[in-house]
């Protein structure tokens, strides 16, 4: 069953999808898949280099993880009107028409133009021809931000007291190829990117795995490179606690034409390869393998 979560401002920010089949202990969110703009989200960027930020059909390329059993929540706002995946403080100030009123921690994110709130669609392509008041950018965080973190940690928390050991699948697309905003700038991409924060967010084992599954699909993968994983991972994952969260980055080349942001003829074939890879998850976890 979806649900759509209200806030304040009558907006649903979030869609979240209850497992329709016996649950598992899996919990995949897709916070960059939304492209309904608010109405106050009136950026200077032309809409094309808007949508190059956008994971476009993430959601939908995991949707068979209900079918699963898993549970599967996607954000509905853009990331280039807030990125739930940075925290609450990485915030470039110099984006702000007055001083934030607590302090801030901006990170390489922000500096890239990344934070929180987007400085630039792509290079050299400013988000804003003004500055924002604190008031809308705290605005932002009500209505979009806090509901969308919180509707997650509910989903896990709940899945975590129905399954000794759960998996939180944090899914995100990359461009096939690195631009300057990137730390990987020109390079090409592998098909998969699993990351782990270098370990700190699940066990080790279980990231292997993940990246051996993929690899028998005949994918290419790399671990924590050039991804380490972010804010959302860094957060919710505590695997002594039986809580492990991975970031998978899959290449939009795989599914998607980015020149015009359509669906290609691989889009059905990478939905089923995630609808199987959530399935083979269930599974390893009923056996007491995770890790």
């Amino acid at each position: 069953m979806a649900r759509l979560s209200r806030v304040p401002g009558d907006t649903f920010p979030l869609i979240l999808r209850d497992p329709a089949a016996p649950p598992i202990g899996v919990v995949v969110d897709s916070p960059h898949s939304g492209m309904a703009w608010p109405d106050d989200f009136r950026p200077a960027a032309p809409r094309d280099a808007i949508l190059t930020t956008w994971d476009a059909f993430v959601d939908e390329l995991w949707s068979g993880a209900t079918e699963a059993g898993a549970t599967l929540l996607a954000a509905t706002f853009p990331r280039a009107y807030i990125d739930v995946n940075r925290a609450a403080d990485d915030i470039d100030a110099d984006l702000l028409d007055a001083p934030w009123p607590v302090p801030l921690a901006p990170t390489a994110y922000t500096r890239r133009g990344m934070g929180l709130i987007r400085r630039h669609a792509l290079p050299g392509v400013p988000m804003y021809d003004r500055r924002l008041s604190v008031a809308a950018v705290a605005a932002r965080l009500e209505r979009c931000y806090h509901p969308y973190r919180s509707a997650l940690a509910d989903a896990l928390d709940r899945t975590r007291r129905a399954h000794d050991v759960i998996v939180h699948i944090n899914a995100h697309s990359m461009k096939s190829r690195a631009n300057a905003m990137n730390v990987d700038e020109g390079a090409p991409r592998p098909d998969i990117v699993i990351s782990d924060r270098m370990g700190l967010t699940a066990d080790a084992d279980l990231t292997a795995w993940c990246a051996a599954w993929f690899r028998d699909q005949g994918l290419s993968v790399q671990i924590n490179t050039p991804y380490q994983g972010g804010d959302l991972v860094a957060s919710f994952g505590a695997p002594r606690r039986g809580r492990h969260s991975i970031q998978i980055e899959v290449n939009r080349a795989r599914y998607l034409d980015e020149a015009t942001v359509t669906r290609t003829a691989g889009f059905i074939g990478l939905q089923q390869t995630f609808t199987r890879f959530v399935v083979a998850v269930g599974e390893r976890l009923a056996a007491g393998g995770c890790p």
